[in-house]
């Protein structure tokens, strides 16, 4: 895609590792060793990907773990996709964000579902919501 802030080779300066599926580059919001794990090819969500790019995301992940855990030595993780506006995806270029987590930070414990245990953050349709028959 022309325009895609993510695709190569507007971000090759930045790529830390890659295979013939998937690369991966540190963010630049965060100096800690924040990184991204993202398809060579143009893929606009998660539910795009490939088998082969899920298999080498997996792959680049771990390595990129291990890489953080060298160079920050990180006390936990957030690892996570988000898809579409209202989840929270600004580039739609599916990306798959690996977080080190610090004990010392101010908002350690608080994880990717802490929006959901949010209870300000309910829509207004979902207050009055039941669970489907069968899930009961």
């Amino acid at each position: 895609m022309q325009d895609c802030p993510f695709c190569l080779p507007q971000v090759k300066a930045r790529v830390v590792l890659s295979d013939d599926h998937c690369y991966s580059m540190w963010t630049e919001e965060s100096p800690e060793g924040s990184a991204m794990v993202l398809p060579r090819d143009h893929r606009p969500t998660v539910f795009d990907l490939t088998d082969q790019e899920w298999a080498s995301t997996r792959r680049l992940l771990e390595l990129m773990r291990e890489l953080i855990v060298d160079i920050h030595a990180p006390d936990g993780w957030n690892v996570g996709w988000n898809v579409a506006t209202v989840g929270g995806q600004s580039v739609p270029h599916a990306h798959c964000h690996l977080v080190p987590r610090y004990r010392d930070e101010p908002l350690a414990g608080r994880g990717l579902r802490s929006w959901i245990k949010d209870p300000s953050n309910r829509p207004p349709h979902h207050l009055a919501a039941r669970p489907p028959s069968w899930l009961t």
